[in-house]
């Protein structure tokens, strides 16, 4: 993360909501759009990583038999323990990515509003590491922020090409706006009709 850890940990001292997820329209009406794009309406084993506050894991605990989230910054890390005490099947991890990727299988992996922090080749690393892990027919959902991120190279659209290429998976969603861009891969390219048997 270009040697800006102590910057989160940072924010994360300073608010406990420092991007708004809890308060922000945007943010609410984001994870919505988030969660209608899964083309699933169950996983076994979901992975979240970057999770900030836990208010995205929330929302996505009721549709995961387990799900682990995971930040860097210790400050988010407990705020998302706090707000994630009420559901079981969650663990909540401190890791920096890519270095920090664990060593288990998923059946769904959520990025989102993380990327841009990362340098070109540790989105590719991430991507790569990210492929790896997924199970079979597992699906890959991310979400990001498309206007220049201050102090880094990277945004939503150049973290999303970079994806593409590296993950070599069948692209089921792009939903793409003027602040965010959002898109779901997966190995298994059947629509959600065609998952359904309508097709």
């Amino acid at each position: 993360m270009k040697n800006t850890r102590h910057v989160f940990d940072q924010m994360f001292e300073a608010s406990e909501d420092p991007w708004g997820f809890r308060t922000r329209w945007y943010e609410a009406r984001k994870r919505a759009i988030t969660l209608a794009s899964l083309p699933d309406a169950h996983y076994q084993n979901a992975y979240e990583p970057g999770c900030a506050n836990g208010e995205l894991a929330a929302a996505l605990a009721p549709r995961c038999a387990n799900l682990r989230v995971s930040d860097g910054a210790e400050g988010a890390v407990a705020l998302a323990r706090d707000r994630l005490a009420g559901f079981p099947q969650v663990e909540v991890a401190q890791e920096w990515l890519p270095d920090d990727w664990p060593n288990h299988t998923f059946d769904l992996i959520v990025l989102s509003e993380m990327g841009f922090y990362l340098s070109e080749t540790a989105v590719a690393t991430m991507a790569a590491r990210a492929k790896e892990s997924l199970a079979p027919a597992g699906t890959l959902l991310a979400c990001h922020w498309r206007h220049p991120v201050e102090g880094f190279d990277l945004h939503g659209d150049s973290v999303h090409a970079i994806l593409d290429r590296k993950l070599g998976l069948a692209r089921l969603v792009r939903h793409e706006e003027r602040d965010f861009v959002l898109a779901v891969w997966s190995s298994d390219a059947r629509s959600v009709a065609r998952r359904e048997g309508f097709v």
